[in-house]
Parts: C-alpha cells; sequence; structure tokens
C-alpha cells in the first residue's frame, strides 16, 4: 500500500510560523507532483500550493509571499514552511502527490489524512 502521513500542524498565534511535513512511503517506483490543499470549517476544500518533480512551484494568492513548498526526493516528502501565519490560515491541511505504485499502470493521486494547524488572534 502506498500512503502519504502528515504532520507538524498545532496551534500558534497569529504571526508565527509551522512546517508541515508529508511523507510517502510504501511500493512507490516514482513521484510526479506534490500538493498541499486545506479545508477550514464549513469551507471547500482549496488548493494552496504545488510542487513538480523538477521543482517549479505554485501558489495560490492568498499564502503568496508567506509559504514555501519544498521537497527532499530520496526522502519522498513534501514540506511546507507557513511563515507569518494569520487566522484565516486556520484549516485541515491535506497533501497531495501523484504516486507510480509498484505494478501499477498509470500514477494515481493519493491523498494524506491531514494535519490540524490553528492561529489564535
Amino acid at each position: 500500500q502506498v500512503q502519504l502521513v502528515e504532520s507538524g500542524g498545532g496551534l500558534v498565534q497569529a504571526g508565527g510560523s509551522l512546517r508541515l511535513s508529508c511523507a510517502a512511503s510504501g511500493s512507490i517506483v516514482s513521484i510526479n507532483a506534490m500538493g498541499w490543499y486545506r479545508q477550514a470549517p464549513g469551507k471547500q476544500r482549496e488548493w494552496v500550493a504545488t510542487i513538480t518533480n523538477s521543482g517549479r512551484t505554485n501558489y495560490a494568492d492568498s499564502v503568496k509571499g508567506r509559504f514555501t513548498i519544498s521537497r527532499d526526493n530520496a526522502k519522498n516528502t513534501v514540506y511546507l514552511q507557513m511563515n507569518s501565519l494569520k487566522p484565516e490560515d486556520t484549516a485541515d491541511y491535506y497533501c497531495n502527490a501523484d504516486i507510480l505504485a509498484f505494478s501499477a499502470v498509470r500514477l494515481y493521486d493519493y491523498w494524506g489524512q491531514g494535519t490540524q494547524v490553528t492561529v489564535s488572534s
């Protein structure tokens, strides 16, 4: 089985920082793009950031200049460094990855279980 596990969430005051991690494990052949999404209470899940396997990044306008996505291909891990956090950043954060598993014929999207981020004002 292929799985993604997020970590690093928690409670932080406005203006503070957190670093989220998401590690992929299992019978993995290769990983293409990886990304982060978030879902606030009562809202739809929204895209936050994406990083390709070559290191190209894209960010939602709401987090540009504050968040940085990165990856360590040797560890099959994607990170999200979150600085200058605002109360509106409060949400459950989920990682996503396009992964080719062992014996699979194509890449599939995999999702982590989520990690909670709460920013107090």
